[in-house]
């Protein structure tokens, strides 16, 4: 049985995969990395390996996916499969890095609860927006990671290379999953790491955002499913 890291997005904690747990847990153990060390996308990689088991599948989303192709890139051949949700191979563009900026720049006065309530309708598809369970578990978790996790995060998420480069040279099975109305990482970013990496798979779930792992769990469940038992 292979045991599976999954790492979490910006100001995400454990909770993001709760559905997936339970599911993956009969095909190998599941462990949630942490994201709270390292002050770049390198150190949370390197971090996070340092903790994983010798070999495994690794799982990551939107910023998870960004440490997880740092950790091809460190360790390949610790890497048995690789799922990349909601996320992109590209760095940030100017405007990202200003906006991500300007948030840091609230969270630490004090506003990270109101940039998070900002913030977590956009994670949604337009039909979910108003769903007061979604907008409290992002916030929940928001705010466990803190404003200096979430400062660290988003200097990290600026600071990333771009990925584009070095996707031919995975070679292992790859899922590249998307929800179809994802704003923050629209789905034409996983069709150009789907078309780079070698023999990758890509699934676009519907009626979904960018929490895909909460909005859409059970067709999540599926395409994880397929991916850890192929």
């Amino acid at each position: 049985m292979t045991p599976t890291v999954l790492i979490p997005g910006l100001a995400c904690t454990a909770e993001l995969f709760a559905p997936q747990t339970p599911a993956l847990w009969t095909h190998g153990s599941v462990t949630v990395a942490s994201t709270l060390e390292g002050e770049t996308i390198a150190a949370m990689a390197s971090a996070i390996l340092r903790d994983a088991p010798p070999r495994f599948a690794l799982g990551g989303l939107s910023m998870g996916g960004y440490v997880a192709l740092e950790i091809m890139r460190q360790a390949p051949d610790r890497i048995v499969k690789l799922a990349l949700l909601d996320t992109a191979a590209r760095p940030d563009t100017a405007d990202q890095s200003t906006q991500r900026r300007a948030l840091v720049a609230r969270a630490e006065a004090g506003e990270l609860e109101a940039v998070l309530r900002q913030i977590a309708p956009n994670l949604l598809h337009p039909d979910h927006r108003d769903d007061r369970t979604l907008i409290e578990a992002q916030v929940r978790m928001g705010l466990a990671v803190g404003p200096a996790g979430f400062a660290r995060q988003q200097t990290a998420i600026i600071g990333r290379i771009d990925s584009r480069p070095h996707l031919a040279e995975i070679r292992v099975p790859t899922l590249v999953l998307v929800g179809d109305r994802d704003l923050l990482t629209p789905p034409d970013r996983s069709q150009e790491m789907a078309a780079a990496i070698p023999g990758a798979r890509l699934v676009v779930i519907p009626d979904c955002g960018h929490a895909s792992t909460l909005e859409q769990p059970e067709a999540v469940n599926r395409a994880l499913i397929d991916w850890i038992s192929a």
